[in-house]
């Protein structure tokens, strides 16, 4: 690299970064919103023509997106809430005295993080040794050497493709190697491929980022730069799956050994980034995407040397920019969150900062809010309600008319094998192996990715550890992972107004309980089901029964394939099925389960609500939210998940037990006629 080039990036610094000022305090505890709210419904609604609106009408009014934000969801408020906690705990620990080795860890890296006088100084120095070392390359041949430390130290960026680790499909009870698709910019191969206006504009606007990007990294040509990647990018973006396709695990599976890896690649130098990896005795990995590949190494063969530094150039530079200056800062933001999502201000540093030490000490972090947070008692509710939902979706099974003896019987095998995971990790993660340096922010970061980078790689060739989570405690979100055959509901989900323990369980079981059923549900869904009790790919499945599954499946599919996210862009169901289908199924397991525990009581109506009423009242609270078209229309290819509103009215409307809760007469909206119905 020449002088002239290091003194450019140098010189690309202040700018104060565009964030609001900090109009929040930490929080010292978390308040309470009730799992039922009065205030957010709108009564003046009729239920049966839309439960969302009348459920979620007085929220959405009280509450604007805010400008820092894409959307703004009940789930989006309380993680909100919870990140002002978890701002104070950062704050205390940064500030204290006699703190213990976690204190000092997530205090100090928040510190540092904290410190935007300490970043504006340095600028886009801590590029500098990775740049040097990419002008340094002299062969193609060369980029293979290049790439395990970026892999290391961006995980989860993709530069060219991701190497980590997973459980083998075929033997859940190992874990291997795993080669995916990556090496985009945008958010998914369509934005490259569509021709619409907007996707049109889009890619313009990205060109321009791009290019920025260059320019503020030290690239001689920047415009002619931005140019390469995006044919580069293109030409990736055509050999890649599509969302849809990648639902299919079967599309995902393809183990090679080393000789047919380097046959595959015959540009990429797999015996010299192996041992980079500390993995030199790795002998079969799972490469998801061939084909993918196959164009990769065709790229790496066609395009020139000067292409690929720019190319990679641009990777490292987006990589960074969160951790660099904010001239790097402001023109990520401007981009990734204004021109796709339409967010309108970047949200406030101590929100960027605790975002991070959750993402990268997340259960160092974890252990501090379970400790403020969650009360056994909260543990041994949820246990019991996910065990209710489990019983209920039992009885479902045997119920079930479509399904023959042989598919029931594997079925209740693999609900019996279900793991459940409430709160927090039975073992804390150790993150002693992290050197945490005040006022070192990019080598914190830096040090903390490579640590969970090594840690993932060291569990290829070992037994899967099914204790481990893979999200933090104060997370507000759940999950099913097909091939651990768990469930997941962290911490940070099993507060009010999601989970209200001070409320009757009627709400409780709409909210929590629907999501449970719905995670649960999530082990039998086109996806799901192709895994076995144990997690391994395997059909267990008759070919009679599945066609019966499929056609119940399509029902649900042709129901929301008719309803508009945003212009004339309608739910692509085949992407969305899957969580449709957890949906309707998870909400009659959480009805089922509900009036199973409350059997023999004497319920009576509140504020006007009947008991059932407040089921499914509480049900369609949690999903209550307002979106920005822009982030409607990215989630429209990229989210597996429908808006909120048809999460709702799609749902109610195919079960008889909410028509008999509101009175609803066939052929209102919230009726259907024929109602789709798989568990």
């Amino acid at each position: 690299m020449t002088h002239a080039i290091v003194a450019l990036i140098l010189a690309a610094a202040p700018t104060p970064p565009v964030a609001p000022a900090q109009e929040k305090r930490p929080l010292e505890e978390l308040p309470y919103t009730p799992s039922l709210d009065l205030a957010a419904m709108d009564r003046s609604a009729d239920p049966c023509a839309s439960f969302y609106q009348y459920s979620c009408g007085g929220w959405m009014k009280a509450n604007p997106i805010p400008a820092d934000q894409a959307s703004w969801s009940v789930y989006g408020k309380l993680a909100d809430e919870n990140q002002q906690l978890l701002w104070g705990i950062l704050e205390d620990a940064a500030r204290g005295t006699n703190r213990t080795p976690v204190q000092q860890k997530i205090g100090d890296f928040f510190a540092s993080c904290m410190d935007e006088p300490a970043l504006e100084k340095r600028g886009a120095a801590p590029l500098l040794d990775e740049l040097r070392a990419l002008e340094s390359l002299r062969t193609k041949a060369a980029v293979t050497g290049l790439l395990p430390a970026l892999h290391l130290s961006t995980r989860g960026k993709g530069l060219l493709f991701g190497f980590g680790s997973d459980q083998d499909f075929g033997d859940a009870t190992q874990v291997i190697a795993f080669l995916d698709a990556g090496g985009l910019g945008l958010p998914d191969r369509d934005y490259y491929l569509k021709d619409d206006a907007r996707s049109r504009e889009i890619r313009e606007k990205y060109a321009l980022h791009v290019q920025e990007m260059l320019r503020l990294s030290g690239e001689k040509d920047p415009a002619a730069g931005a140019q390469a990647v995006l044919r580069m990018e293109t030409a990736l973006a055509r050999a890649s799956l599509t969302r849809v396709e990648r639902r299919d695990p079967y599309k995902l599976y393809h183990k090679l050994d080393r000789a047919q890896l380097q046959a595959l690649t015959p540009s990429l130098r797999w015996d010299r980034y192996l041992p980079a990896v500390d993995l030199a005795a790795v002998r079969t990995v799972n490469v998801t995407e061939p084909s993918f590949f196959k164009a990769l190494d065709g790229l790496l063969r066609t395009e020139s040397l000067s292409h690929w530094k720019t190319y990679l150039r641009w990777h490292i530079a987006s990589a960074r920019a969160p951790d660099l200056s904010s001239a790097f800062v402001n023109e990520d933001f401007n981009f990734n969150s204004k021109v796709l999502r339409g967010i309108q201000e970047m949200p406030p540093r101590w929100k960027r900062c605790v975002r991070q030490v959750d993402h990268l000490l997340g259960e160092a972090l974890g252990q501090e809010f379970v400790r403020r947070t969650f009360s056994p008692k909260t543990k041994e509710d949820t246990e019991k309600m996910t065990r209710l939902i489990e019983e209920a979706m039992q009885q479902e099974i045997e119920r079930l008319d479509w399904m023959g003896p042989r598919t029931k019987e594997a079925a209740l095998a693999k609900l019996r094998a279900v793991r459940n995971k409430i709160g927090y990790p039975d073992r804390w993660r150790d993150y002693g192996p992290v050197e945490v340096r005040r006022g070192d922010h990019y080598g914190n970061v830096e040090r903390a990715t490579v640590f969970e980078s090594r840690r993932q790689l060291r569990k290829i060739g070992k037994p899967v550890d099914r204790t481990e989570w893979g999200m933090t405690p104060p997370t507000v979100n759940a999950y099913y992972n097909p091939q651990m055959n768990d469930v997941n509901f962290p911490a940070g989900v099993l507060q009010p107004p999601l989970y209200d323990a001070r409320l009757d369980d009627a709400p409780n079981y709409g909210n929590t309980g629907s999501t449970i059923g719905h995670e649960l549900t999530h082990g039998f869904d086109d996806e799901g089901r192709q895994f076995d009790a144990q997690g391994n790919l395997k059909d267990w499945w008759t070919r009679d029964d599945a066609r019966s599954f499929e056609s119940r499946v399509q029902c649900v599919r042709d129901q929301f394939a008719q309803y508009v996210i945003v212009d004339d862009i309608h739910i692509n169901s085949r992407l969305t099925s899957g969580e449709d289908v957890a949906d309707l199924g998870g909400t009659l397991l959480a009805y089922l389960a509900w009036r199973k525990d409350v059997a023999g009581r004497q319920l009576q109506p509140v504020d006007g609500l009947t008991p059932d009423q407040r089921f499914f009242v509480g049900f369609a609270q949690w999903a209550c939210e307002n979106q920005r078209p822009e982030n409607l229309r990215v989630s429209a290819i990229t989210n597996p998940h429908s808006p909120g509103r048809y999460r709702i009215d799609g749902i109610v409307a195919n079960l008889p037990e909410f028509a008999r809760a509101f009175s609803c007469k066939p052929g209102a909206a919230m009726a259907r006629e024929k109602p789709c119905k798989v568990w």
